[in-house]
């Protein structure tokens, strides 16, 4: 019953061996001197990720989430613009501040006549509260006036 073949496989066999392109061999790496041999792929010294063709790049899941922080970075940036505008600052004319600076000093001489007119002997408390209190209003809108008068450029904040 066996079925004879006239072809020789061991000629066959040495010939495709002989003509065949020769095996790489496994990676292995020696950890000591006795010769234990380990393969090499599995040790983490072979640079296995860096070949795949998706390394170095960011994951989608990432690149959405940026854009999310992003867009609302712009919408906190945007609400904080609209607020500063409706309470944005308001620069004084000249007008209005020539009129500011003739009150205060208008008021500056009634609190003056009025300091000019208390007794010159001061004997009671009341008398020297009146007293320290109209000098300290006089010096408050002394410094006023200086301020205004030193500054051109006057902005008021709105609130």
């Amino acid at each position: 019953m066996g079925i004879q073949s006239g072809k020789n496989f061991i000629n066959t066999n040495a010939a495709d061996v002989i003509m065949g392109v020769a095996k790489k061999p496994k990676p292995i790496y020696v950890d000591k001197r006795t010769g234990d041999k380990h393969d090499l792929e599995t040790s983490g010294l072979f640079p296995k990720y860096i070949n795949k063709k998706d390394y170095g790049v960011t994951p989608e899941y990432i690149c959405k989430r940026n854009e999310d922080v992003k867009k609302a970075q712009e919408e906190y940036d945007n609400y904080i613009q609209e607020n500063l505008k409706k309470a944005a600052m308001k620069r004084l004319s000249d007008e209005e501040r020539e009129a500011v600076l003739q009150g205060l000093k208008k008021n500056w001489e009634e609190v003056h006549k009025e300091f000019q007119s208390l007794s010159v002997f001061i004997d009671s408390i009341p008398k020297k509260i009146r007293k320290q209190k109209l000098e300290e209003e006089m010096k408050q809108l002394e410094h006023d006036i200086s301020v205004i008068e030193k500054h051109k450029i006057i902005y008021i904040a709105n609130k």
